[in-house]
């Protein structure tokens, strides 16, 4: 085998791997792009906890701050 054969031979499994490699990543994102619109089709990407949300009002006063504020002050003072 010559030179010119092997070079030859190196660039056609050169061309066709990187080939194999183009169309397995084109069929991914055809893939995706049918999943995606699959789901977006049956609302399926919902958050499933979104009719379940609990609203927790929680009202601090200054007081509470200011305490919270000290007590964070006073506990770096000790370190």
């Amino acid at each position: 085998m010559t030179i010119t054969q092997m070079l030859q031979q190196s660039g056609l499994l050169t061309v066709l791997g990187m080939g194999i490699v183009f169309l397995f990543i084109t069929i991914m994102i055809i893939i995706m792009h049918v999943l995606h619109t699959i789901i977006h089709a049956f609302h399926l990407d919902k958050d499933v906890y979104e009719e379940q949300k609990i609203t927790v009002q929680i009202k601090n006063t200054d007081d509470e701050v200011a305490a919270a504020i000290a007590a964070a002050l006073h506990n770096r003072g000790e370190k």
